[in-house]
This record gives structure tokens, C-alpha cells and sequence, in this order.
């Protein structure tokens, strides 16, 4: 396995175990739908990989998937899959060959990009015909009182400490460049069913939570954790957590055309 790379803005790695445990699971429907927009399912390629949430649902529709991320803990900590094989590189430089790749996804990761590099490799290992997905999710929706606390450390608590990326996920994506003519695509949410402990600790998993500790040497979760207690209600109590998914789709015209179009 190589090093990070270096250049690699890295939010993540520190708390690599906590966030791959903490995060939530994107729909199936998500996965089969894109599927479905593809003439073959050979090879994915899934760019800024994390610890592997998308890679492994590919790998359950594609007979092989590609997943990549800049950072060796966040890759460490992925799940392995018997179709999925995991590297350390940056989406900018993609060692697939060109033409290769029947669909290109990127999870919760095109903010961190240098988006203009990254949109020249994902054409070039694109097939004729290949499709591109890219997507996002911000705020979360639980009840109206735990909206309101979670918006406190969102927007007020924690918010020196987001990264100047994270303005392109609150967009939803709508300023950042994107390789390949859209295509329609259905909305979709994740959904989970948490008791107040697992929220919590997707609230410490957020990159500008472990800012904050290092900064303050407090935990701002630890800080809000009471109004959040009071309004949650019964700790033990699951309550349905909602995430609607931001999803830029594309496809790759065939030869004789506009690798834009």
C-alpha cells in the first residue's frame, strides 16, 4: 500500500475507525438505478473512496470495482469485498486506462477535488456510453428540536472549523463543474434508524467536530449533547435520521462525439 500522497488535504484520516463506524448507508435503490443506466457492468470506478460505503454496493452490480482514495487510514479501514480492490491515489490521477470504465462514481467526496483535473480523468477512463455520478447530503432531519440543536453546532458551534470545501456540499454541488451532459435521475435519501448515542457519534465523525477538540480541547458534541438529550427524548428510543441526496448523473456520448455532450 503507498503513502498519502502529498498535496492531499486530509480531513479524515485521524478519526479514520470513527468515521467508517458512524456514517450512514446510502439507498440500494441509488446503486441500482445507476446500474441500470449502464450498457455493461464490467468495471466501476469509485474515486474518493472513503472507507468504502459505495465501493462495496458496486461490487455487489459490477464484476469489478476500482475504488481509490488519497488517504492510506481511510483505505485501512475500508470493507473488503471479493470484487472491490482498494488503492491509495488521488482521483486526479487515475492509473486505470482509458476507455475502460462503464461508470464513475464519487460519494460525498467531489468537494474535496481539484474538480477540473479530476473531470479530464474520469472522461479519459470512461467507455463510449459510460456514465458519471457524482453526489452530496448535508443536513440531516430527525424532529423539529433536534433540527434545531443540530443546527446550533452545524451553523454556529463548530462553524470556523468546516473546511471552505464544505460551502460546495450546503450548494449542493451547484457551482463545481461537471464532465459529461446530464442526464435525469430520480431523487433519493438515505434513511437510518438511530437510537440518540449512534447520532451522536455521527455528529463526532463530522471533520470539523475533531477540529474543534484539537483546536479547543473540548468536544463540541459532549457541549450540545444535553439540549440534544432533552429534545431526542427516550436515549434508547430509535428515531428515523433523513439525508436527501444531491446526485449529478452524465453519460459519455459514443465515438464521433463531444466528450462533453
Amino acid at each position: 500500500m503507498s503513502e498519502t500522497p502529498a498535496g492531499f488535504s486530509d480531513h479524515f484520516s485521524g478519526h479514520a475507525g470513527r468515521y467508517a463506524a458512524a456514517r450512514p448507508g446510502y439507498p440500494e435503490a441509488l446503486f441500482d438505478w445507476l446500474a441500470a443506466q449502464c450498457a455493461a457492468r464490467g468495471l466501476a470506478w469509485d474515486a474518493g473512496c472513503g472507507n468504502g460505503q459505495a465501493s462495496v454496493a458496486l461490487g455487489d452490480r459490477f464484476a469489478a470495482v476500482f475504488a481509490t482514495d488519497p488517504s492510506a487510514p481511510q483505505i485501512a479501514s475500508a470493507t473488503p469485498h471479493p470484487r472491490v480492490r482498494y488503492a491509495v491515489e488521488p482521483a486526479e490521477r487515475c492509473s486505470l486506462p482509458d476507455a475502460c470504465a462503464d461508470l464513475v462514481t464519487v460519494a460525498q467526496a467531489y468537494h474535496w477535488f481539484a474538480h477540473d483535473a479530476f473531470c479530464a480523468q474520469a472522461r479519459r477512463v470512461l467507455k463510449p456510453g459510460g456514465v458519471v455520478a457524482l453526489w452530496t447530503y448535508a443536513e440531516s432531519s430527525v424532529t423539529p428540536g433536534v433540527d434545531a440543536v443540530f443546527a446550533y453546532l452545524d451553523d454556529t458551534l463548530v462553524i470556523e472549523d468546516w473546511p471552505p470545501e464544505r460551502e460546495h456540499v450546503v450548494k449542493r454541488y451547484r457551482d463545481l463543474p461537471f464532465p459529461l451532459a446530464r442526464i435525469d435521475a430520480p431523487a433519493f435519501a438515505m434513511q437510518c434508524e438511530w437510537t440518540l448515542d449512534q447520532y451522536l457519534a455521527y455528529l463526532r465523525s463530522w471533520s470539523a467536530s475533531q477540529r474543534y477538540l484539537k483546536r479547543t480541547g473540548r468536544d463540541p458534541v459532549a457541549e450540545i449533547a444535553p439540549a440534544m438529550a432533552e429534545a431526542w427524548g427516550d436515549a434508547a428510543l430509535p428515531r428515523a435520521v433523513r439525508w436527501p441526496l444531491s446526485l449529478l448523473a452524465g453519460k459519455k456520448k459514443g465515438p464521433g462525439r463531444s466528450l462533453r455532450n
